[in-house]
Parts: C-alpha cells; sequence; structure tokens
C-alpha cells in the first residue's frame, strides 16, 4: 500500500534525512513539501528543501513556503549551534535550480488534501503553523485528511528545550495547541520514542554509499550535527527525531502507544509541554479529558528504528 504524504518541514538536519526517506521510499507518494520557520529562517527552509529534491533527482516534488513566525509568541533565533546557518551543518551547497510553489503552505495544503479527500496522510516534523493556518482557511480540512503524524512533544521525557518542553512545541505552543486538539485522527511522535533511536556513524556511511549526491549533504550535515550531541548530550551520533514519523507510519509495530487525550501550555515556564492524559483514566477533575483522543507514542524499539532509516536510506529497501 503506498501512503501519499504532504511533508511539512524546517530542514534542518534530521529533517533532511527524513526527506530522503520521503523522497525514496516506495511506499510513500510524496505530493509535495511544505517549509516552516524553527531549525533555519522559512527562506533556508525553502531553499534546503528545494535543494535536497533536487538532489534526489525530484525536482518534479512541489514546495510551499509557509510561516515565518509563531502565532502569538516572539520568535527564538534559530539554533544554529545545533544545524548550522545554512541548516544542513554549514557545509558548502550546489546552487538550486527550482523555485518554490507560488502558493502559500497554509493553501497548498488544503488544496492538496481537498484534491484527493480520506487519501492524505500530513506528516510534520517543525513548529505548526502551516498546519494552524491550513485549519483556519478550511476547518473541515478535519474530516477530509486521513491522518496526522507530528513529531514533537514530550509525555514522560521531559523536555529538550526547556526542562518540559520540546523544541517544536515551544517554538508555537499557540499553533501547536490548535493542531494537537483539532479531533482529527492524529499520532504524536515524541521525545519518548526519538530519543531511543540513534544514527551512528555506521549508519551514516551505509546512507552516505547509497544515496549519491544526497548522500554527501546527508554525510557532512550529519558531522556538524554528531559533534553537538556529542558534546552536549554525551551521545556518539544523533537522535533521527524526523525520521521516526516516517517510521511510525511504515513500521507501527516498532512503537509502544497509547489513547488518550493531549494539552498545550501556551504561557509561562511550561510554555510548550505537552500534558497526556491516558484515555479511561479518571483525575481529579474531568477537564484532562476535554480534549480529542489521539495515539501519543511512548516508546520505541530504538535499534530496530535506526537500522530501518539505514536500510531504507542505504538502498536496501523495506524490509519485509
Amino acid at each position: 500500500m503506498r501512503h501519499p504524504i504532504l511533508f511539512d518541514t524546517d530542514p534542518g538536519v534530521d529533517d533532511a534525512q527524513a526527506i530522503a526517506i520521503a523522497l525514496c521510499h516506495p511506499e510513500l507518494e510524496l505530493l509535495g513539501l511544505t517549509t516552516t520557520y524553527g531549525n533555519v529562517d522559512v527562506e533556508v527552509a525553502t531553499h534546503n528543501a528545494l535543494l535536497l529534491a533536487q538532489l534526489a533527482g525530484r525536482a518534479d516534488v512541489p514546495v510551499a513556503q509557509g510561516a515565518a513566525a509563531p502565532l502569538v509568541k516572539t520568535r527564538h533565533p534559530p539554533p544554529a549551534h545545533i544545524h548550522g546557518a545554512n541548516g544542513l551543518g554549514d557545509i558548502a551547497l550546489p546552487e538550486v535550480q527550482g523555485k518554490a510553489d507560488p502558493r502559500s503552505a497554509a493553501q497548498f495544503i488544503v488544496d492538496t488534501v481537498n484534491a484527493r479527500p480520506g487519501e492524505v496522510t500530513l506528516v510534520a516534523v517543525g513548529p505548526l503553523g502551516n498546519l494552524a493556518a491550513a485549519l483556519q482557511l478550511d476547518p473541515s480540512l478535519t474530516e477530509r485528511v486521513k491522518q496526522v503524524v507530528i513529531m514533537g512533544g514530550s509525555i514522560r521525557e521531559g523536555g529538550n528545550v526547556t526542562p518540559v518542553a520540546e523544541a517544536n512545541m515551544f517554538n508555537d505552543p499557540h499553533a501547536a495547541s490548535r493542531v494537537l486538539t483539532a479531533g482529527w485522527p492524529l499520532t504524536l511522535v515524541g521525545l519518548d520514542a526519538t530519543h531511543r533511536c540513534v544514527l551512528t556513524a555506521e549508519h551514516m556511511a551505509r546512507i552516505a554509499a547509497g544515496q549519491g549526491d544526497l548522500g554527501q549533504v546527508l554525510a557532512g550535515s550529519y558531522a556538524f550535527y554528531r559533534d553537538f550531541y556529542r558534546e552536549f548530550l554525551d551521545i556518539d551520533g544523533c537522535c533521527p527525531h524526523d525520521s521516526c514519523a516516517l517510521a511510525w507510519l511504515l513500521r507501527p509495530e516498532l512503537f509502544t502507544t497509547a489513547r488518550g487525550h493531549l494539552t498545550v501550555v501556551t504561557e509561562g515556564d511550561a510554555e510548550g509541554q505537552t500534558l497526556f492524559a491516558p484515555a479511561g483514566r479518571a483525575f481529579i477533575e474531568p477537564r484532562w479529558a476535554r480534549t480529542p483522543a489521539i495515539t501519543a507514542c511512548l516508546n520505541a524499539d530504538g535499534p530496530g528504528v535506526s537500522d530501518w532509516i539505514a536500510d531504507v536510506l542505504a538502498g536496501a529497501g523495506p524490509p519485509a
């Protein structure tokens, strides 16, 4: 079975790895890339998305530019110490040939989902402003999308940019609150799962060998990203956060999930925190169950997910 997907992204080193999977996996029909600020400015995100598709020989994939800043809060500068100023480890990059679609990312999402009602999966791996804007344009989108897969949040793991908040949720908590409680079929793939996964140098050597020109960019940017993980988290490798969203879509058996109700804190010291109330559990007040039920990934087979990513990008194809 092929999954028609739209991939909303802020590339970003781990985004680039995930985009490579979306471009090459035979079970994915990539209908387009939509870009947002986050790891980089939105113009850089668009440049990188166009470049990655070009290097993969997939310049036919449309790219639509979207959110440049959060809905409400003041934007923080992009984390150049993690992804590099150019989002791809500050390596030298080829010139981009293509141009972005003239539509906004939100309009592109609405048009694409409405053209194929009940078929399209939205996979979002950056701040969620584009999905929030799409819902503003067409609230009935919730009834026509097949499902939504979000890389972001943290249920039990704690945060990675604050003690309690994951980066995508913290960057635009108001958009996250709108998107995660919209009532569409949604799965959250957060740090509880992605921190179990480590892409090693051995994995990346296989990926570089299997991905041609694109592989060289993935490997070069990985080296910068790996240095950050070694220095700040004492990990020899990197967590392939965004690829985990696609791993869940195609290999859900590698994840442990639970149903429950999600709330996003939008103000104060805990802004961006994702609060998860397991379905069916009674708390002191019923308000914790006021939002629609979603699926949250609470754990992952880290080696299994990491090996799957390397196998796909090394050209081995999906495991049987």
